[in-house]
C-alpha cells in the first residue's frame, strides 16, 4: 500500500477489488485473542522511513512490528497530538486518517521488513476501508496516542513461478489502553520495477497546481488554504493541489494521484457539497479502477444522504476511482 492509489490500468489484470460489505462488516472491532502475553513493543524510536515509503521522518508513524504467529503481527504506532497536516478536532481526537495511514505503511513495511517483497517493488493499492468507534477511540493526550495494531495477513498472491510475491490482502484492528476502536481493511499489488515501467511508460511526474477559484478552508474543514486539493472550475470541483510538495499528501514525488490524497480530495469535496455539515468521516470504503493520473485534473462527483456521502473520480470520461464515507 504505497501512496499510490489502488491503480488497475486497463493494461494489468485485475488483481483484487473493493468490498462493498465492507463498511458493515467492520463496524464492531474486536481484537483477536493473543496466543501467549507478548513482550512490550518498542515505542522509543519510528521504523526505518524508507521501509513506509516516507521521505521525512516526522511522516512515520510506526515504531515497531513482531511476528505474532503464521501471517499475523503486532505493531506500535505514534499518532501525534500535533499533526501539521492532520490535527486533532476541538474535542482532541485524531484525524481518521490516522487509521488510513497506519494502514498503509504496515501494508509497505510488512511486505518489506517479513515477506520478502524487494526495496524496489512499486506497491500499489487496490482497495481500502475502515470503520471507527467514536465511544472507544482515544483522545490526543500530551505527546502522542500509543496505538497497538493487530495485524492479519491473507490473500497471498504470487507469480506463476510461486517466487515472487505479487499480492495480498491486510486486516488490522486497532487497540488504545487495550481497547479496540477501530478495524481496517485493504489490498496491495506488487509490480517489479520493469514492469511497472512498462506500464507507465509516458505517464508525467510533475504534480500540477492551480490557481482556480479555492472554497473557504472552513467549509472544506481546514485551517489553511494549503492544505486544499480542490478547485473550482465552473460548476465542477477537480483534484487540483493548493500546494504540490504537500509534506502529507506529496511527501515524495509520484507519477499518478496518490491515494491518501484521492480521500482528501473526496472528503473536502463531500463537506463542501454539504455546506460544511459532513466533515470528520467515521468510516470509509475506495476503489479504485485506474490509474488517477495529474493532469488533466479528475474531475470529482459527489452526493450526499443523510450521514453518507458517495464520491466518485472521473478523467478522460473514465471512472478512475469510486467510494463512500460515512459520518457520525
Amino acid at each position: 500500500m504505497d501512496s499510490g492509489s489502488r491503480t488497475r490500468d486497463s493494461r494489468t489484470p485485475s488483481t483484487g477489488s473493493g468490498d462493498p460489505t465492507a463498511l458493515s462488516r467492520l463496524s464492531a472491532p474486536s481484537p483477536p485473542s493473543p496466543p501467549s502475553r507478548p513482550s512490550p513493543l518498542n515505542r522509543s524510536r519510528t521504523v526505518e522511513r524508507e521501509l513506509v515509503h516516507r521521505t521525512s521522518v516526522a511522516e512515520v508513524l510506526l515504531t515497531d512490528v513482531r511476528p505474532h504467529g503464521p501471517l499475523s503481527f503486532r505493531a506500535a504506532a505514534a499518532w501525534p497530538r500535533s499533526h501539521p497536516t492532520f490535527p486533532r478536532g476541538r474535542d482532541d481526537r485524531h484525524s481518521p486518517w490516522m487509521i488510513v495511514e497506519t494502514l498503509r505503511q504496515l501494508g509497505i513495511y510488512i511486505p518489506l521488513r517479513h515477506l520478502d517483497v524487494p526495496r524496489t517493488a512499486r506497491f500499489l493499492i487496490d482497495d481500502l476501508s475502515y470503520a471507527l468507534d467514536v465511544d472507544a477511540e482515544p483522545t490526543a493526550p500530551h505527546g502522542a496516542s500509543e496505538v497497538t495494531c493487530l495485524v492479519r495477513v491473507g490473500g497471498l498472491r504470487t507469480d506463476r513461478d510461486g517466487n515472487a510475491l505479487t499480492g495480498l490482502r491486510m486486516r488490522v484492528d486497532f487497540l488504545a489502553d487495550r481497547r479496540p476502536f477501530a478495524r481496517a481493511a485493504g489490498g496491495a499489488r506488487f509490480l517489479d520495477a520493469e514492469r511497472y515501467d512498462r506500464l507507465r511508460s509516458g505517464a508525467g511526474a510533475a504534480v500540477p497546481s492551480g490557481a482556480g477559484p479555492r472554497p473557504e478552508p472552513a467549509l472544506l474543514g481546514l485551517a489553511s488554504e494549503s492544505d486544499a486539493v480542490v478547485a473550482a472550475a465552473g460548476e465542477e470541483l477537480l483534484v487540483c493541489p493548493a500546494d504540490p510538495r504537500h509534506p502529507f499528501l506529496f511527501d515524495h514525488g509520484t507519477d499518478h494521484v496518490p491515494g491518501t490524497a484521492l480521500l482528501e480530495a473526496a472528503r473536502q469535496a463531500i463537506a463542501l457539497r454539504s455546506g460544511g455539515r459532513l466533515v470528520r468521516p467515521v468510516a470509509c470504503r475506495m476503489s479504485a479502477l485506474r490509474f488517477t493520473e495529474h493532469a488533466p485534473p479528475a474531475v470529482i462527483h459527489c452526493s450526499t444522504q443523510g450521514r453518507t456521502g458517495e464520491f466518485l473520480f472521473r478523467q478522460g470520461g473514465t471512472t478512475t476511482a469510486e467510494g463512500v464515507l460515512r459520518y457520525p
